[in-house]
């Protein structure tokens, strides 16, 4: 019995592990990434995490992909699953024909049915996928759930036609969501979907397939040579290699064991420049870190949704005094040594039309934070060291992930400013699922997080009023004149425009100071330089890796 058991096990272990091989990964035709955790999910309605979605992207098709055009900071669209379409004449509608020539891996045609059940499965309450309540360009009732027999009308199993809200300014960008297969999940309770999808074997559509994967050490994808998107040559087999550990993941790069990894510290740069076989790339700025000012009283809206402003964060003066306390040019030069930007808000640079390029970072300041503390009538009365206002201290616990060495390193940064000007934070780090339930219940008061900036840029979903229909909003942000610009944006369909109405809502967030905006990361990306066709953009380091191929 012992040696049926161990014979899988070595097997495992010469497939993924192929120091042990006289060949290295590159001359395999396959690609091994090197990533920090093993997925909580690959199903596209729950992936939330970077790893997660560049995984399941590959498995799963959209309607339509997504192209970078850096000289103008844009997202271009182009065909998917959709062969063509064609707007009608105000674009309250568009029609849509599919290609025949796609199925799931159980070999069932891909079809309109499919689309439809996706889009009312993304949208339905009770399933609560990552896409829940962004369809506000679509027709929906009052609990944000698409109305399907108002929104489509099939003509055929792969010619349809989307009715879209006359409201608002529908895109291509609206029907850009991942199509899951309805034979699959149609029988499902979908209130209890989240506990069971991890028992539902995954049917996918994509470039590659999913051959197998061994939980905390390896997905291995292997190329749908089905797909249209098939290329001879290409590479043959996509494989994620589960490595916790930095400085482990950064050995096996260098040692051939790893073909790529994204997130290189900054000082290993020079050490990645000088070798021959690897090559750097860096993604400007589309992922910002923050400090978390809960603007809601925790307790009560725990209790009965109550909003009430936080004892400690809702004001904003107090906000903007938090902002000038904390040293946010020392935290980007002393952990990232320059590979990134001091952020002033939510929309990145890469956004060339869409950045208020007038807005500058507020200064390390901390007599002027001092002072609005004071005229907020947060004073050291009782000479502790610590501000107070009644019987209020301004102390509070700042919660980051575990493992994150930076919000780490950000975190006594911010913990050590904000002694100095009189304010008590005590450090708490949290298991990432612990910390991701908690912020995302409002229950935490402040913490470090971060978000990549949605390409192309939404901001409704992270800064509207409504929480019950907005659930990224986690610091419960409330703003009846943003809440009136975010639904103008939603109903705009010149660019131009928009643009102009994003400035605007920059300029509010500004004075506002919800969150202490801290930097923006440049991500740093090594690969093995034998690997052709890569394309490392602000989409990603991954993105139609189903091109690459070997060098000869």
């Amino acid at each position: 019995m012992r040696i049926k058991l161990f014979l899988p096990i070595f097997l495992i272990i010469v497939l993924l592990f192929p120091s042990c091989q006289k060949e290295s990964p590159s001359n395999q035709n396959r690609v091994i990434v090197g990533i920090s955790a093993d997925p909580e999910s690959l199903n596209p309605l729950f992936v939330l995490s970077f790893e997660e979605v560049n995984i399941s992207d590959q498995l799963f098709l959209g309607l339509v992909t997504q192209k970078w055009n850096d000289s103008l900071g844009i997202v271009e669209s182009a065909p998917m699953l959709a062969k063509n379409w064609n707007w009608n004449k105000d674009s309250t509608s568009i029609t849509i024909n599919l290609r025949k020539d796609v199925s799931w891996s159980d070999g069932k045609p891909v079809t309109v049915k499919d689309v439809i059940f996706s889009l009312d499965m993304y949208s339905d309450p009770d399933v609560q996928s990552r896409l829940y309540g962004t369809f506000e360009n679509f027709y929906v009732d009052k609990n944000q759930h698409v109305i399907i027999d108002k929104t489509f009308e099939v003509l055929s199993p792969y010619k349809f036609i989307i009715k879209l809200n006359k409201k608002t300014a529908p895109s291509l960008f609206n029907i850009d969501f991942p199509i899951i297969p309805e034979h699959v999940y149609k029988g499902i309770n979908r209130k209890n979907l989240v506990t069971e999808e991890k028992n539902i074997k995954l049917v996918t559509d994509g470039a590659f397939t999913l051959s197998s994967w061994n939980k905390n050490q390896a997905i291995i994808l292997k190329t749908n040579k089905e797909s249209f998107l098939y290329r001879p040559g290409n590479i043959s087999e996509l494989i994620f290699k589960i490595i916790p550990d930095y400085n482990s993941r950064l050995l096996q790069l260098k040692n051939g064991e790893v073909d790529i990894i994204d997130h290189i510290r900054s000082q290993d740069v020079e050490a990645i420049k000088n070798d021959s076989k690897l090559e750097l790339k860096s993604i400007k700025g589309r992922e910002y870190e923050y400090a978390g000012w809960n603007n809601i009283d925790p307790s009560a809206y725990r209790e009965d949704q109550k909003i009430i402003p936080n004892k400690l964060f809702g004001s904003a003066k107090v906000r903007e005094a938090l902002s000038y306390a904390i040293n946010k040019e020392e935290i980007l030069n002393g952990y990232l040594n320059g590979y990134g930007d001091v952020a002033v808000g939510p929309v990145a640079p890469i956004f060339k039309s869409a950045i208020d390029t007038s807005l500058k970072p507020l200064s390390y300041n901390p007599e002027k934070a001092q002072k609005i503390l004071s005229e907020e009538g947060w004073k050291d009365v009782n000479n502790n060291g610590v501000l107070e206002k009644g019987n209020q201290e301004f102390s509070f616990i700042l919660d980051i992930p575990a493992g994150n060495l930076r919000r780490r390193f950000a975190a006594s940064i911010i913990k050590n400013n904000l002694k100095a000007i009189g304010i008590d934070v005590k450090i708490e780090t949290l298991e990432f699922g612990v910390y991701n339930d908690k912020m995302y219940g409002h229950e935490l008061n402040a913490w470090i997080g971060g978000w990549v900036v949605p390409i192309p840029i939404t901001l409704r979903p992270f800064w509207y009023s409504e929480l019950t229909k907005t659930p990224l909003n986690v610091i419960g942000y409330q703003n009846k004149a943003v809440d009136l610009l975010l639904n103008k944006i939603e109903k705009t369909g010149l660019q131009s425009k928009k643009n102009e109405l994003v400035k605007k809502f920059q300029n509010i967030l500004y004075k506002d100071n919800p969150v202490t905006f801290l930097y923006l990361i440049d991500d740093l990306v090594a690969y093995n330089n034998r690997i052709k066709n890569i394309e490392i953009n602000p989409l990603g380091y991954l993105h139609h890796c189903w091109n690459w191929s070997f060098k000869d």
